[in-house]
C-alpha cells in the first residue's frame, strides 16, 4: 500500500526519503551499493528537519533553512536518491505494537505513517514507493 497523501501541495508538512550510504559497517556489506542507507528530510512552514538513524543513537537535526530552500536538490547534486514529497498519514491505533528492529527503513516508513509499503531493506523502501509513486502523485491531483 502507497503512503495515503491526499494533496501533497496543501499538506502541513512533506516528506522526502534520501537514499545512498558506503558500508561503514560490516553487516551492511551484503545491501546493494548506493542503498545501504537511508534517511528523512521533513519541510513545514518553519523550515526543514533532518531525521537520520544512526547506529547507535537518531539524529533529529533542524537545519538552518528557510522551508523555500531546495534540500532535496542538495541530495541528488550529492549522489544520493531522493524520492518525495510525500504528505505523512495521521497517526491510527494499532492492537499490537510493530514488531521490527530499529532500522533506518523502519524509521523512514514511520515517518510516511502507517500506509507506508513494507520494506526491509533501503533498497526494498525505494524499489516500493518508486512503484507506487505514480499511483501516489496522481491520486493527489484527483
Amino acid at each position: 500500500m502507497s503512503p495515503r497523501i491526499g494533496s501533497v501541495r496543501d499538506a502541513p508538512q512533506q516528506v522526502w526519503i534520501a537514499f545512498g550510504g558506503a558500508a561503514d559497517q560490516a553487516w551492511l556489506w551484503p545491501l546493494a551499493k548506493g542503498f545501504r542507507h537511508c534517511f528523512a528530510a521533513l519541510r513545514d512552514e518553519a523550515g526543514w528537519t533532518v531525521v537520520e538513524p544512526l547506529s547507535g543513537r537518531l539524529l533529529a537535526l533542524r537545519v538552518n533553512a528557510p522551508a523555500e530552500y531546495d534540500l532535496p536538490r542538495l541530495y541528488r547534486r550529492a549522489g544520493l536518491a531522493v524520492l518525495g514529497p510525500f504528505a505523512p498519514a495521521p497517526a491510527r491505533a494499532t492492537r499490537l505494537p510493530p514488531l521490527f528492529p530499529f532500522t533506518c527503513v523502519a524509521v523512514c516508513r514511520a515517518l510516511l505513517g502507517p500506509g507506508a509499503p513494507f520494506a526491509l531493506t533501503p533498497r526494498g523502501l525505494f524499489r516500493a514507493l518508486q512503484r507506487n509513486r505514480k499511483n501516489v502523485l496522481t491520486s493527489a491531483s484527483a
